[in-house]
């Protein structure tokens, strides 16, 4: 047999079954057979590492987690600072300049001060009093009135129970409309935020 005819049959069924839609010469010096392209390379070698070595990495990550998780939970507990109360560091350096001298009282001062405020105790507690028993003798004049009053006539006693819009008059005058300023250049709605980010907050 001549292996030209067995080598021309084989490439022409291989070409037939793979591309049956192109015309592909069926000459075997004209197939061309390609392999994928590998990029690779010798693995390398594993080295050994001590497992002491290993063992104190674990550890030095650990100690450092849980340095981590203590100071989260110290300052979880902390409260957000208030910037209006709280006093400037440049205040606290001045602390010793600002410390004034507050000279000493004597005992007789310190006595009649005692004294004067339970003076002004009393006198306001008096005063309290007269005022609840002068509203307490005003009311019951008033009550008494209106109980004369219903005997007499019922239509009267109703109009005098209603409340008087005029009792307590309140009237005001103003622009009723702001004039506008000249030259005022009026924001964008835009704005800087400046509060401050704490830790832990989003």
């Amino acid at each position: 047999m001549n292996i030209g005819l067995l080598l021309n049959s084989f490439s022409r069924l291989k070409i037939n079954n793979a591309i049956p839609s192109r015309n592909i010469s069926i000459y075997p010096s004209l197939f061309l057979n390609t392999t994928n392209v590998l990029f690779a390379e010798p693995l390398k070698k594993k080295r050994r590492i001590d497992p002491g070595i290993v063992r104190a990495r674990e550890e030095r990550r650990k100690r450092k987690l849980e340095k981590s998780i203590r100071k989260l939970q110290k300052t979880a507990r902390q409260l957000k600072p208030i910037a209006e109360i709280e006093v400037p560091a440049k205040l606290k350096k001045e602390l010793e300049l600002r410390k004034r001298e507050v000279p000493a009282v004597s005992a007789e001062k310190l006595e009649s001060e005692v004294l004067l405020k339970k003076e002004w105790t009393r006198y306001k507690t008096k005063q309290h009093k007269e005022t609840l028993q002068l509203i307490e003798k005003f009311m019951s004049a008033q009550k008494k009135s209106l109980d004369e009053l219903r005997l007499i006539s019922e239509e009267l006693y109703q109009e005098a129970i209603q409340i008087d819009p005029e009792l307590l008059p309140f009237s005001t005058k103003g622009p009723v409309r702001t004039p506008p300023i000249e030259g005022y250049d009026p924001p964008d709605g835009e704005y800087i935020d400046i509060t401050k980010k704490y830790e832990g907050e989003t």
